[in-house]
């Protein structure tokens, strides 16, 4: 089924007003992860090229073919707004799943409907995600400025390993900080005290990409 939403996604290659692509030029495409809605209607999604008309699940399925060994967490007490840009930005370095720790609830918008095509797990408590890590040999590695971390930059990250995040204002919880093997910082230089959680997210993740995913 089409995956709708009002999410934005890039112009056209006429570089017109109208998003994404109009329906497709007849004869259509017959292959199963073709979506029939999409093809009549056009697909006006934020996805690449390469998936233009796919249907969401084979989109997942395709995307669970390549994804990397890197897992993102986020603390969820305070019902965050980054909570959909941490999401956003897993999606896109390819994150083998997102783990929200606390409420289930969190605002989506700021996802951008990539939660469709993203893995999402739920943990109730720290010590419930620490378990699940513990139980799968994946290392905790929390990102917060706090006494005793290490600059990312600096810094090798596990091949297979859970960036752990905090919310904006508290960061992470002293039990979140308890339960990771090391704590990385970003390194700054001006007089704000730390980065919005949903750009720390993004910046974290390409260190990680950085360091383990080959550019052709």
């Amino acid at each position: 089924m089409a995956d709708v939403s009002d999410d934005h996604g890039p112009a056209s290659p006429a570089h017109s007003n109208t998003v994404g692509l109009g329906p497709h030029p007849q004869p259509w495409p017959t292959e199963p992860h073709f979506d029939p809605e999409l093809l009549a209607g056009g697909d006006r999604r934020n996805v690449v090229d390469r998936y233009r008309y796919w249907t969401v699940e084979a989109i997942v399925d395709d995307l669970d073919l390549r994804r990397h060994g890197l897992h993102v967490a986020i603390e969820n007490w305070e019902h965050d707004f980054n909570i959909g840009t941490v999401v956003r930005n897993a999606n896109a370095f390819l994150a083998s799943a997102v783990h929200i720790i606390g409420p289930h609830r969190w605002d989506r918008r700021g996802a951008m409907s990539t939660h469709r095509y993203q893995h999402l797990h739920h943990h109730a408590t720290i010590s419930a995600f620490a378990a699940w890590a513990a139980e799968q040999s994946v290392p905790i590695v929390a990102i917060d400025n706090i006494e005793g971390s290490v600059p990312i930059e600096r810094t090798s990250l596990p091949r297979e390993c859970v960036l752990l995040f905090g919310q904006e204002g508290p960061g992470l919880s002293p039990e979140a900080n308890a339960a990771a093997s090391m704590t990385c910082a970003i390194t700054q230089f001006g007089s704000t005290r730390s980065l919005n959680a949903g750009v720390a997210s993004g910046i974290a993740m390409y260190e990680w990409a950085r360091q383990h995913v080959p550019v052709a």
